[in-house]
């Protein structure tokens, strides 16, 4: 038995006991005593000593679980509680769930928002510093990335003969408990228990009363969607919500980055990703049907599924927005928007932000306008800061 186990583990895989475990329990050894010897009775259960076996990135060393609860500020049975690796928020009451649950309706269908509750935010926020954020991502991703905007994401595709959009469906819901796990044990190079808890504190299920409560659509394709949405948020997967859930999702998703960098460049072309928003630009092949249909092959392979009702290609003919910018020449505000925002600012500045709220409420005005003005500002820094000088000259202390 010892040498089948050492032909599999030369080394100690200080990391990984479960998987040792596994090894052991598979030898013709291991088989032949567990035949011949009746079962121990288990007395107590001590924890397997484990240790990072290799630190590629500078990743917080959190060698056993214990080191896990300090780092969160946890004890042990809190951080069980907060780690659901048994799924306990599919039938939990509202009280005792980890998330606020809340759906938005889309034009595409529904999309189910999870806001963890502040206790286990806290823990989340400290595993995105002390564990994600040091792994970096692949060089195409920007959504959610520090350094980089929904201006770096555009930017290179200015100028192009043509620009296809295509879109991932179900991004977040998409990714399971099992893909987060073996990132925490390959890049993040945790070790297994490790690993697991952290998994268990990052992932959730959707509950089965508030699936139920959500209405199905009426025409076949959404109705399609809603279901498969179902099957995903039924299991462990990334919240959508969560602070973990960008990093962790531009980590599982380096490889369908790489990928898809190298399809582009076979073309001429260029890829951006922004969160679940895909972007290529080139010649006047990145518009035909073979290289959708390449990208979609290559984006269910790595086990996601894109939303053909929301893939467009534009040529340089027609507008040509993504995420919301116009990139035909550089990145801008789409006019209509440019015109309407440079009209608030005026009347507010010239009669009072007061009146020019039309419903929005009073309390957040200010920071609604002022938001647009920054957006504005990261796609085109010289209007950018037209705006902003006129912004300056609202009195926002009047309310009259």
């Amino acid at each position: 038995m010892v040498g089948e186990v050492q032909t599999v583990h030369p080394r100690p895989p200080v990391d990984r006991p479960r998987e040792l475990s596994r090894v052991v329990r598979a030898t013709q050894g291991f088989a032949r005593g567990h035949a011949s010897l009746p079962l121990p009775r288990v007395v107590r259960r001590n924890p397997v000593p484990t240790a990072l076996a290799w630190e590629r990135y500078p990743v917080t060393d959190l060698p056993d679980q214990a080191a896990v609860a300090r780092l969160l500020d946890l004890d042990a049975g809190e951080l069980a509680w907060f780690a659901d690796t048994r799924g306990l928020e599919r039938t939990a009451g509202e009280a005792l769930r980890h998330y606020r649950w809340h759906a938005v309706d889309r034009p595409h269908g529904v999309r189910l928002l999870a806001a963890p509750k502040p206790r286990l935010k806290e823990a989340q926020r400290r595993l995105l510093r002390h564990v994600l954020a040091p792994v970096p991502v692949h060089e195409a991703a920007h959504g959610c990335v520090p350094g980089r905007s929904v201006r770096t994401a555009v930017a290179p595709h200015t100028g192009s003969a043509v620009v296809l959009r295509m879109d991932l469906e179900a991004f977040f819901a998409g990714i399971p408990a099992g893909r987060v796990h073996g990132l925490l044990l390959g890049p993040a190079g945790l070790p297994e228990p490790v690993a697991h808890v952290v998994t268990g504190l990052v992932t959730t299920v959707v509950p089965a009363q508030v699936w139920r409560a959500l209405p199905v659509p009426p025409d076949v394709d959404a109705r399609d969607r809603h279901h498969r949405l179902g099957r995903r948020l039924a299991v462990a997967h990334l919240p959508q919500g969560a602070p973990t859930s960008p990093a962790l999702a531009n980590l599982v998703c380096f490889r369908l980055d790489r990928r898809l960098s190298a399809l582009a460049a076979s073309s001429g072309a260029r890829y951006t990703r922004y969160v679940d928003d895909l972007t290529f630009s080139g010649g006047r092949s990145v518009g035909g049907d073979r290289f959708a249909a390449l990208v979609a092959e290559v984006v269910a392979d790595e086990g996601f599924r894109v939303n053909a009702a929301k893939t467009s290609a534009v040529g340089a003919g027609r507008r040509q927005s993504v995420l919301g910018a116009v990139v035909n020449v550089h990145p801008a505000l789409p006019r209509r928007e440019r015109d309407a925002l440079r009209a608030l600012l005026h009347n507010c500045a010239t009669h009072g932000w007061a009146g020019q709220t039309r419903g929005r409420d009073p309390d957040t005005f200010r920071d609604h306008v002022l938001g647009r003005v920054a957006w504005a500002g990261s796609l085109d820094p010289v209007f950018g800061a037209r705006l902003t000088a006129l912004a300056e000259r609202i009195d926002w202390a009047a309310a009259d």
